[in-house]
């Protein structure tokens, strides 16, 4: 992992990345990480964190990241958009 996180500094300095960019989006990537992992609730990634859940809530801001989207992305889709293949294992078959 280390050799992967230098390559990945060398280029964000070769392609000109300021110091300021790179932090902000590291944080917004790990932050989008652990949202997803406890499945965009804020409570259980703050204490995974070990921050409050009021600093949680200020930085997804600052970040602007969307819990909306965090939680969209991790919906079933509906019924109509699902493949037959999961209807046909669920013992169910179209009719």
């Amino acid at each position: 992992m280390k050799r992967e996180l230098d390559s990945l500094v060398g280029q964000m300095y070769a392609g000109g990345i300021t110091y300021t960019e790179a932090v902000r989006e590291f944080r917004k990537r790990f932050l989008m990480e652990v949202l997803l992992a406890h499945r965009g609730n804020q409570c259980k990634a703050a204490k995974e964190l070990q921050v409050h859940r009021n600093t949680l809530s200020r930085m997804i801001t600052e970040l602007a990241i969307d819990p909306a989207e965090v939680r969209a992305g991790l919906k079933r889709p509906p019924r109509s958009e699902r493949p037959m293949l999961e209807m046909k294992r669920a013992g169910n078959t179209p009719r």
